[in-house]
């Protein structure tokens, strides 16, 4: 049987692998804002991107890349998003892989280039170049943190992690990752960036179907403010330097598919919990629905709810929210069905209030904890579906207020 263990690192730790995270001033003067991940040789890749109709050039130019199913670099610069920039956007966004690629000596056509920040003000190119030059410089192994920290906007903190998949012949398979993102969560990703490395020979189509599901799962079902960003990304790239070859007909095609989903769903829920203002973490489970759309329908509007959000910030377990919630999400809801709970306390029970004063107490000091669990029964079916949101404060507000200025 194989095992998939947590361990210490980040998007350089497969074999293969180098990346680097620099100060090139491309907005912030006194951070690091420009960051490399570098495959020693070609990678297979694969990739998804914002559903939003308004999609970021760095977006645009990435899709077609990944097409090619074979990178060499992934360059990323924050401060500016490269959104809403028009022709002079494309061309910014092509002449950063350039650039890139000839610090490196590899085809232009085989760097992608991610950029995250404010929409619509194009890129200090003269400052880019600043940061491919640098950054070239600074690959390493160990460059993982630096590059995670490179990559942030309003996250407080970088967001990393590494697995090692142990196959039952005792061979290992490395994965390394990193993200960003705080704020425009939700729906299908969020204004952010995600980068996943295995050192696994896998081919470009697999690759496709293994990131595919496991953004399904993890960075699909996060809900931080309903926002859906121009420039979401997530890439898979494989080295194939760990020698181990996988594809759909082997053994362990799910053992891997599962580990993927793993480091996808770990550095998920890493967003969450840095969310712009975010003081709660709020695993969501509806259960008993119709089928599983049905269930993510209602899941996904109690978890929207801007009520439902500062009711949870405000410890108060306002039940009657949740079901309203529900109630208007287009799923099939019958009030004497529906039993919803906060941890193990049961609120609302088939159509009948079971809350009493000491319920309500142990309600509060359950939502007084960092995380905690809000379930909802709907009682129709096996349908079933987990969401990882927050709450909604004031602090929110104020991040967001003038994100601009």
């Amino acid at each position: 049987m194989s095992s998939i263990d947590k361990t210490n690192g980040g998007v350089a730790f497969p074999l293969g692998f180098r990346a680097s995270g620099v100060e090139a001033h491309v907005k912030y003067p006194e951070r690091k804002d420009f960051a490399l991940i570098v495959a020693d040789g070609p990678a297979t890749c694969a990739g998804v991107f914002t559903t939003n109709a308004i999609a970021a050039a760095p977006v645009r130019l990435d899709r077609e890349r990944v097409k090619g199913g074979v990178l060499r670099a992934v360059a990323i610069n924050t401060g500016f998003a490269n959104a809403c920039t028009g022709a002079q956007g494309e061309a910014d966004a092509a002449e950063m892989a350039r650039i890139v690629a000839s610090e490196l000596s590899v085809p232009a056509e085989q760097v992608a280039v991610c950029s995250t920040g404010v929409i619509g003000v194009t890129l200090p190119m003269d400052r880019i170049a600043v940061g491919a030059r640098l950054a070239a410089a600074a690959l390493s192994r160990e460059g993982s943190a630096d590059a995670a920290c490179a990559i942030m906007t309003t996250d407080t903190v970088p967001k990393m992690a590494a697995y090692v998949l142990t196959l039952p012949d005792g061979r290992t398979i490395r994965f390394g990752a990193m993200s960003k993102g705080a704020g425009m969560i939700e729906p299908y990703m969020a204004t952010m960036l995600g980068f996943v490395t295995t050192d696994a020979v896998v081919s470009a189509a697999d690759l496709d179907e293994a990131v595919r599901e496991a953004a399904s799962v993890s960075f699909n079902r996060i809900v931080i403010d309903n926002d859906r960003s121009t420039n979401d990304t997530l890439m898979l790239l494989a080295s194939g330097a760990s020698g181990v070859a996988i594809d759909r007909s082997s053994p362990v095609w799910l053992d891997f598919k599962e580990a993927v989903k793993t480091i996808c769903l770990d550095l998920a829920k890493q967003m969450v919990m840095d969310g712009e203002g975010v003081s709660k973490f709020v695993t969501l489970s509806v259960t008993g629905a119709a089928d599983d759309a049905e269930a993510e329908r209602a899941a996904r509007s109690i978890a929207r709810s801007m009520l439902v959000k500062t009711s949870w910030y405000g410890r108060d377990p306002n039940w009657g929210r949740v079901i309203a919630a529900a109630g208007y999400s287009g799923a099939r809801v019958e009030e004497p069905k529906v039993r919803i709970s906060y941890g193990d306390v049961v609120a609302f029970d088939h159509g009948r209030v079971v809350a009493d004063a000491a319920s309500l107490e142990a309600m509060k000091k359950i939502m007084s904890e960092r995380a905690f669990t809000v379930s909802v029964d709907l009682g129709l079916g096996s349908g079933s579906c987990t969401i990882y949101t927050s709450d909604l404060t004031h602090q929110y507000v104020t991040i967001n207020a003038d994100y601009t200025t």
